[in-house]
């Protein structure tokens, strides 16, 4: 009598390697995109997000936070912080906050209204961390940039998941 083959089981220490090679790739990967700069005001407008919010929808809300969170700080880091540092974490928090909701209104409603949703907020809500610094004027004058690079991160990172998933990569 033949055997049903034994499932085999990854260890919890090989599960945490591949998770920090993972989010590695994706780091470098932002680290490149933040260098594709969107003209803007600020100059932190850029293709860094995009593998944040792939790796959200593709590895998990943890792995997308981090990434995508140093990707935002990556790209003010290349500018010289226009903002402050202070100001980037908080930016940095919420992109990472972005990409978490990104990742559930995929899973709740699906992906045409997660890329809508996550474009608003990161292109919209986000364009007002400005106004403590600069008011009304400073959001109004960032938020045009800032819908830009967000629509297109967010598309990036949908047909790029779109196009893997269900492969042996996720």
């Amino acid at each position: 009598m033949i055997e049903p083959a034994k499932k085999t089981t990854i260890p919890k220490s090989a599960q945490n390697i591949r998770r920090i090679a993972i989010m590695a790739v994706f780091l470098a990967l932002s680290a490149v995109g933040a260098l594709i700069k969107i003209p803007s005001p600020l100059g932190t407008v850029a293709l860094d997000s995009a593998p944040g919010f792939f790796s959200a929808l593709a590895f998990g809300s943890i792995e997308g936070c981090i990434v995508i969170a140093i990707g935002h700080l990556l790209t003010s880091a290349v500018v010289g912080f226009p903002l402050g540092i202070p100001m980037h974490l908080v930016i940095a928090i919420e992109m990472a906050v972005f990409a978490l909701i990104y990742r559930l209104v995929n899973k709740k409603i699906g992906l045409i209204p997660a890329v809508i949703i996550t474009s608003l907020l990161n292109g919209v809500v986000a364009a007002f961390s400005v106004f403590p610094i600069g008011g009304m004027g400073a959001v109004l004058g960032l938020m045009p940039f800032l819908l830009l690079g967000s629509v297109l991160n967010v598309a990036v990172s949908a047909l790029a998941y779109k196009a893997l998933k269900g492969s042996r990569l996720i």
